[in-house]
């Protein structure tokens, strides 16, 4: 669709010059004809031989002027549309610099808009890094608050587990030795409802023995992490990440929150027994991405309640980020993240 855009507009650049040269040799012959100037050959032959080589002459020079502006204009647009198209993708644009012609207060007004743009997000991740600092300093208050709802998530999840994992196994024993088919089938009900409370037990022990980050690099917390969790649950990950990439405070410490909601999401209720987890670094944004091979779900409102998505969603956008989820029954989920690094921050940058 663009490449047949384009290629409409040098069309239509190629015919406006060719009419704006046909006019041109219009109006000079009527004037060079009104004023006597004009000599007009006595034969046809050669009046007709001079009018085409006139003719072809001005439609030549009209196409090549109308092709000049033409490209002119592609280009001027093409380097507009490419900053636009950065700014969609949440990565900061390059300066657009002069490009004249008469999208020159355009491309002012963008590199003005561009800015700005640089500036909030800027002014985000600032804002998101103050925010770890008081978090830090109220952590004691939210580890209270944490465990009330570990409480809650205790009770309505794993307690009510193991209640109807004792009333079945209490079943089972009054229809052993009358239905024993009906038996084995309530013994596999057990099974998996022990399976169930199990992977909710093992999320919870994540909750309960967080890691923190602590002023550590982002590739060392999310290293222990990776350890923890892989001591503690029959899963395999893999981190991906350049030991040497840091970055401002309040940016790691999301990053690292999302990555431990995902893992979470992931042992209460993909199923899965491989998760990937990459972070590289492209230009002046950072790209995240977390992939399992679990059963995958529908996504809608009530599944982005329940899963946390709407956490991450939120933790994203306090750092100017962006965030996709793909997933579908059967299919795994992947989680894509891009967060962009306005002036290049780096670690040391805040201090």
């Amino acid at each position: 669709m663009r490449k047949s855009k384009k290629t409409n507009t040098i069309v239509r650049g190629i015919g406006s010059g060719i009419l704006l040269a046909l006019i041109v040799l219009l109006s000079a012959l009527y004037v060079l004809y009104s004023y006597g100037l004009l000599d007009v050959p006595d034969t046809w032959p050669l009046r007709l031989r001079a009018g085409l080589t006139v003719l072809t002459v001005s439609i030549t020079v009209g196409a090549l002027y109308g092709l000049y502006r033409s490209m002119q204009t592609k280009i001027q647009f093409d380097r507009l549309q490419d900053t636009l198209i950065l700014w969609e993708k949440g990565n900061p644009a390059r300066p657009i610099g002069p490009i004249g012609g008469e999208m020159e207060g355009l491309a002012d007004q963008l590199e003005r808009v561009g800015k700005k743009w640089e500036e909030q997000v800027n002014s985000l991740q600032r804002l998101s890094t103050h925010n770890a600092q008081l978090a830090e300093q109220a952590r004691v208050s939210a580890i209270v608050e944490e465990r009330q709802r570990l409480a809650r998530e205790l009770h309505d999840a794993v307690s009510q587990q193991l209640f109807a994992i004792s009333m079945t196994a209490t079943a089972v024993g009054r229809t052993f030795e009358k239905d024993l088919a009906r038996a084995r089938r309530q013994v596999e009900l057990i099974e998996e409802m022990a399976s169930v409370a199990q992977s909710e037990m093992r999320a919870l022990l994540l909750h309960l023995r967080p890691v923190y980050l602590e002023g550590k690099p982002l590739y060392q917390g999310l290293s222990e992490l990776v350890r923890e969790i892989q001591a503690k649950a029959a899963i395999e990950i893999t981190l991906d990440m350049d030991a040497g990439l840091e970055l401002v405070k309040g940016i790691e410490n999301h990053l690292f929150r999302i990555v431990q909601e995902a893992l979470s999401n992931t042992l209460r209720h993909a199923k899965a027994d491989r998760m990937e987890i990459v972070v590289v670094r492209r230009s002046d944004a950072l790209r995240m991405s977390l992939k399992d091979n679990g059963v995958g779900f529908e996504l809608d409102e009530k599944k982005q309640a329940s899963y946390g998505l709407s956490l991450m969603q939120e933790r994203v956008s306090e750092i100017g980020g962006s965030i996709r989820y793909i997933t579908a029954p059967g299919k795994g989920t992947r989680i894509e993240l891009t967060v962009p690094l306005v002036n290049g921050e780096q670690r040391g940058s805040e201090e």
